[in-house]
């Protein structure tokens, strides 16, 4: 553990010199600014505390831009403790109420609610100044941008600068797989299967798995395995707002999915990703998928003996448009101002985090963070996160309330996809 603690602070060290420039790098007039300013422009955000491990998401960005810019702007930060799908339900009651903050998260993760936003100029077109800014564009990979450009060619969320940390595999324990006689994680679909059930009958849970909002973890599995079995699976996975799940892709999800939860804990169902997490953490499942972002949730004592990689079929799940983040409408214009600075420090704060990740020496990263590495520089196919794809009552309601009774075997498959398909039906009624 001491040695781990040890690469934990050269690490640290090296990011912060990298970043240095983010905080000296103030313009002249900044300074000014800084210096007539009586108090600092307030910027509003909500951001949350994960439950699970009291980690207060974002807290080096907000810290980092806090600095730079004292006593010109400051992130306003109300942290929240509940899971990210609460803040989301949330997100919309604020709406209702114009009491949302100046900048708002995880909006893309809401696909109807975000089409409403900018239908009824609830937040602002970010593009006239990402193009006006030739710095700030320059910072941004092709894919992240047209991943946060709208059909109508605008842009409403602030992007990071790239892929690399938007990416979701699976998280397994080297112990236990060591102790089922497994020396490597699968490669293959049917390599997958063979894994689970050669952990099963060591006496190991296989798969850390929950069915509360939006089936984050075994959703993830599921749209890997599809997109991966086929070209209609690939495409399937691929579609915005799929008019019907009635078809062999929608078939194989739903079948997949209750095959997943054979291999799980018996409180999977009913419960939140932190259940899963928990599960995983105290070493009562092999595997748990879930984002780059996990890395920095490992509890101290841990990064020994977890190990990241791909799903089977060197297949990774990522949407970066997913981190963008949106300013409402209204707000003053010094506020705008603070925000728009924010939103080009978090670009380059990400930037200079790949450029730093992927620059270090492997003995000062932990061995966790060079399997993502790995994962991430080995060619790897990209599928769309399907919280960006679908409609979001078969998110919120369909998966949460019919995921469990497929799993008892209350409804087969083919009901499982009738259900589906109602939710289509009650999305497009909703609009």
């Amino acid at each position: 553990m001491k040695k781990q603690h040890i690469k934990k602070t050269i690490r640290s060290m090296f990011i912060l010199l990298l970043m240095i420039c983010l905080l000296t790098g103030c313009k002249t007039s900044e300074k000014k600014l800084a210096e007539e300013s009586k108090e600092p422009v307030k910027i509003s955000i909500i951001l949350t505390v994960d439950p699970s491990t009291g980690t207060k998401n974002e807290q080096k960005v907000v810290e980092a831009f806090n600095k730079k810019y004292k006593g010109t702007y400051e992130l306003d930060v109300d942290w929240i403790v509940e899971t990210e799908a609460d803040y989301r339900q949330n997100l919309k009651r604020l709406n209702a109420t114009d009491e949302l903050p100046d900048i708002i998260t995880d909006l893309r993760m809401l696909p109807s609610f975000y089409q409403k936003m900018i239908a009824e100029n609830r937040i602002v077109d970010l593009t006239p100044y990402i193009d006006a800014d030739e710095e700030w564009s320059s910072m941004i990979e092709p894919v992240v941008q047209e991943g946060c450009t709208y059909a109508d060619g605008n842009i409403y969320l602030a992007p990071i600068s790239t892929a690399a940390f938007s990416c979701c595999g699976i998280f397994w324990n080297q112990e236990l797989f060591n102790k089922a006689g497994i020396d490597s994680f699968p490669t293959t679909w049917d390599e997958f299967w063979a894994c689970c059930d050669k952990l099963t009958n060591a006496g190991i849970t296989p798969l850390a798995l929950h069915t509360d909002g939006t089936g984050w973890a075994p959703m993830l599995l599921a749209s890997a395995a599809v997109a991966s079995s086929s070209e209609e699976g690939a495409e399937f996975m691929s579609l915005i707002y799929p008019d019907t799940y009635q078809n062999a892709s929608g078939l194989e999800l739903a079948n997949t999915l209750k095959r997943l939860f054979s291999y799980t804990t018996s409180n999977a169902l009913y419960n939140d990703f932190d259940t899963a997490y928990n599960n995983f953490f105290t070493g009562k499942a092999a595997m748990v998928p879930n984002g780059y972002w996990m890395i920095d949730q490992i509890p101290d004592g841990w990064e020994q003996c977890v190990r990241f990689s791909s799903f089977p079929g060197n297949t990774l799940v990522s949407s970066p448009e997913t981190f963008g983040w949106a300013l409402t409408s209204g707000c003053s214009e010094e506020v705008k101002e603070g925000a728009l600075a924010f939103f080009k420090f978090r670009t380059e704060f990400n930037l200079l985090e790949k450029e730093t990740m992927f620059s270090m020496e492997e003995k000062y990263i932990s061995q966790v963070e060079r399997d993502y590495l790995k994962a991430f520089s080995n060619s790897p196919t990209f599928v769309p996160n399907y919280q960006v794809k679908w409609n979001s009552v078969f998110q919120e309601n369909t998966l949460s309330k019919y995921l469990p009774q497929l799993v008892e075997g209350r409804i087969t498959p083919e009901d499982f996809l009738n259900y589906a398909d109602d939710s289509i039906r009650q999305f497009e009624e909703e609009q």
